[in-house]
């Protein structure tokens, strides 16, 4: 798969097979890619919380808010919830600015999930003092984003904004309609 085909494959999913289970070693695979990612300074501030059993992941999904657009919508369903989690954490003994560090992190892991025939959500509205109690996170981490990970069982569609709305929304079939700017709009010229 070249990388425009990877990325637009490469959507924000919230619906997986949770049936499916993903080994540790794939998400484990997946943090490394991140690893070899750039990062400010070199510093390397960040470490990654990865869950694949579904006790672990079950500790994990209350403490997650799933899409601000969907009002009516409080996440996916047993059954459509992902597999695994790999949570981005900034470790503030190296330092207390992450700058933009987790964004590349999960760019690059998303890219690899999809790769591997598996989708994911980046989620950064989070419960994080629940979530750190609930996991046993030490204080010296900061719970950056959480990756959710899984077996996408939902169809996206792109389309050209209308009337200036951003909003995704979701049809009578359950397809996610994305609006997406056009590249006349993003390019600013000279």
């Amino acid at each position: 798969m070249n990388l425009k085909d990877l990325i637009l494959k490469n959507r924000t999913y919230r619906r997986f097979d949770e049936s499916f289970s993903i080994e540790y070693k794939v998400l484990e695979d997946l943090v490394a890619l991140a690893r070899l990612s750039a990062t400010g300074g070199n510093r390397q501030p960040l470490k990654f919380y990865i869950a694949s059993t579904p006790e672990v992941t079950a500790k994990i999904f209350p403490s997650l808010s799933w899409a601000a657009y969907l009002r009516d919508w409080a996440g996916p369903d047993k059954g459509e919830r992902p597999s695994g989690y790999i949570i981005i954490l900034g470790d503030k003994t190296i330092t207390d600015n992450f700058g933009v560090d987790h964004g590349i992190a999960a760019q690059s892991i998303l890219l690899g999930a999809t790769e591997a025939g598996l989708g994911g959500c980046i989620i950064a509205s989070i419960k994080r003092e629940e979530l750190c109690e609930e996991l046993g996170l030490p204080d010296k981490f900061e719970i950056l984003l959480v990756l959710a990970i899984g077996k996408p069982i939902e169809n996206i569609i792109l389309e050209e904004i209308a009337d200036d709305n951003v909003k995704y929304w979701r049809d009578k079939d359950k397809n996610h309609h994305v609006p997406k700017r056009s590249l006349d709009e993003l390019i600013i010229k000279h």
